[in-house]
């Protein structure tokens, strides 16, 4: 499908600003007559889903398994965040004048082949993984408050978000506009009692640089992880908006609710042990900090959280799985795509129960393993030439580029730098205080490959070569 085949198609939607509406459509791009909304709705998107308990852990992890003392983790935390953050700034900031998902986007830099192994990575992470972690959170925290099933709450849960994510993107943003002022008065007033708590000399000792830099991997594996939904969400917004306030917008949102709730999570540690808290389980130790009446709070602040991040993740995973170049003849495509992902995710979340925190910070920096190497083709393709829409639907259109310097950077940063339990990298063996550095190596690697590449390779497009 040409992309005048595609607009043409799109342009009578009927869509427009209704919210209680089915998105028609699916990858093409968002027609003038659709677009609405102002760049500060990015805030409150990129805000709710990060005020849940997977963003508070992420925190935990800094002091529990990497051994820093909050100072240090802080420190990290900001770090990673910025580095997400102005990644995440700099894409949504394309989403308007383009007014194509984020992985559409992609087609650039990998071509509309080569476009399918980061598609279907984010297909993996965002569709299932991500969906499991935070359904099993959801419905871990519904059970404790009313003391029901976690099946059963599972259940309700996956309905819920399946259920937005099917409506589609207007529906998705007011849920997120919503859920915002509870999650950030119910999560804030926790966050200052645990902060008045606190204890950070009880927490941990410093463990070096290699803690350090765990830390900020697994900060950019969870905030960067956004990054390949960014343009999905802006791309309804007018095309006259300024790019520097969508981008602030969306950075900004995504960089306070990270850094503030991980920030929270390290200092939590030491206020649980002041506490005489020692439960294995990271939710109780931090709502035994508490009140009451606060606790159930946020115990529903949590679930809520965790179905804000999902509605995200549905849609978005839906997304990436049609941006494979995968023809379904549906006239909604993208909403049934959204129930099979909803239904899979289900069982994957079932399974899940059995150990539900096993393997987190594991996931975590894999996530970051492969979205490292991709932003550092994007970024840099973006950056060295501008958007052609006439090749994002063109599915002759090559450039070999983008997969190679994507394949060699996942595979020469993880084979040399990874640091996980399962495997270890040849670095981290030889030098065992040097932590996890793969995200940074993986993205200067791609990064600078492509670029080289890009410079040394004919590029087709319909007309010839560029």
């Amino acid at each position: 499908m040409t992309t005048e085949n595609t607009v043409a198609a799109a342009a009578d939607r009927g869509y427009g600003d209704r919210i209680v509406a089915v998105e028609p459509g699916s990858t093409e791009p968002v027609p003038d007559s659709e677009r609405h909304g102002r760049p500060r709705q990015l805030f409150w998107t990129w805000t709710s889903p990060n005020l849940e308990f997977a963003t508070i852990f992420v925190g935990v992890l800094s002091v529990t398994a990497f051994g820093q003392s909050v100072p240090a983790a802080v420190a990290a935390i900001v770090v990673g965040n910025l580095l997400a953050a102005l990644a995440h700034g700099i894409l949504s900031a394309r989403g308007p004048a383009a007014g194509v998902p984020q992985m559409v986007l992609g087609r650039l830099a990998f071509g509309h082949r080569g476009n399918a192994l980061p598609a279907a990575l984010m297909t993996i992470t965002s569709g299932f993984g991500w969906f499991a972690v935070n359904s099993v959170s959801a419905a871990f925290a519904l059970s404790a408050i009313t003391g029901g099933g976690t099946v059963a709450w599972l259940v309700a849960v996956v309905v819920v978000q399946v259920a937005v994510a099917f409506f589609g993107h207007n529906l998705v943003q007011a849920f997120e506009r919503l859920a915002f002022p509870l999650l950030a008065v119910v999560l804030g007033a926790g966050a200052v009692l645990v902060l008045a708590a606190s204890d950070p000399g009880a927490a941990a000792s410093p463990d070096g640089v290699g803690g350090f830099l765990l830390t900020v991997g697994a900060v950019v594996g969870y905030s960067a992880g956004w990054s390949p939904y960014a343009a999905d969400y802006s791309r309804y917004l007018p095309r006259s908006v300024s790019a520097r306030a969508t981008g602030l917008a969306a950075g900004g949102g995504l960089f306070l609710s990270t850094t503030v709730l991980m920030t929270v999570g390290a200092v939590s540690v030491g206020a649980a042990t002041a506490a005489g808290l020692d439960s294995d389980n990271p939710v109780a130790n931090y709502t035994g900090l508490l009140p009451g009446w606060l606790t159930v709070l946020t115990l529903v602040a949590i679930a809520v959280g965790a179905v804000a991040a999902n509605v995200l993740n549905v849609y978005s995973g839906a997304m990436a799985f049609l941006a494979l170049g995968i023809d379904v003849p549906l006239a909604r495509a993208r909403a049934v795509v959204a129930l099979a992902f909803g239904a899979v995710g289900f069982v994957i979340a079932l399974v899940a129960l059995g150990d539900a925190a096993a393997g987190y910070e594991a996931f975590l920096l894999v996530v970051v393993y492969w979205v490292g190497p991709w932003l550092g083709v994007v970024l840099t393709d973006q950056w060295l030439r501008p958007t052609d829409p006439d090749l994002l639907y063109d599915r002759t259109y090559r450039n070999h580029a983008g997969p190679v310097a994507l394949a060699v950077g996942i595979v020469v940063s993880v084979l040399l730098f990874a640091n996980q339990e399962l495997f270890t990298g040849l670095v981290p063996r030889l030098l065992p205080g040097i932590g996890d550095v793969t995200f940074l190596v993986g993205l200067l690697l791609a990064a600078g490959l492509y670029a080289l590449l890009l410079r040394r390779t004919a590029v087709a497009t319909p007309g010839g070569t560029r």
